[in-house]
């Protein structure tokens, strides 16, 4: 998950912070919302389905949390955040896995249809998921 989050990354530095937060039509969101909802589904399908406490705060969970969209214009400092937490969740998401904090994982059903009983499930759904976003980012770019 890291190499498609890094390409990402790349590929919209050229980008102002105008285009990251225009929404084309026919669209429900923006580049930008699309990147913090990569990092919001990932503390949701992980930690939260689990039990466990975000690594991230409350207030941003809520910003990109499935059902949400952009309310606001997000500034730079949006857009630095966002790009460390794409990095940093990783991270953690890896460090936590190795110290097998998931423990009482409970099986779910995504709105894809796709069951999810463990943790292993769930770190494997992620790229599927990730994927349809960096595929909306993608169509959303050479439309701004």
């Amino acid at each position: 998950m890291r190499q498609p989050r890094l390409k990402i990354i790349e590929t919209l530095s050229t980008f102002t912070i105008e285009q990251l937060n225009t929404i084309p039509a026919g669209f429900s969101n923006n580049i930008i919302w699309n990147l913090g909802h990569m990092v919001a589904a990932q503390q949701g399908v992980c930690y939260k389905r689990a039990g466990l406490p975000l690594w991230i705060d409350e207030p941003f969970f809520n910003t990109y949390k499935p059902e949400s969209k952009p309310e606001r214009f997000y500034a730079e400092e949006d857009l630095e955040k966002i790009k460390g937490l794409l990095l940093t969740s990783l991270h953690q998401l890896e460090r936590d896995y190795k110290n097998g904090i998931f423990t009482n994982y409970p099986a779910w059903i995504t709105r894809y249809g796709v069951e999810i009983a463990s943790i292993d499930d769930a770190v494997a759904f992620l790229p599927f998921h990730e994927g349809l976003h960096i595929g909306y980012i993608m169509a959303i770019r050479k439309l701004v």
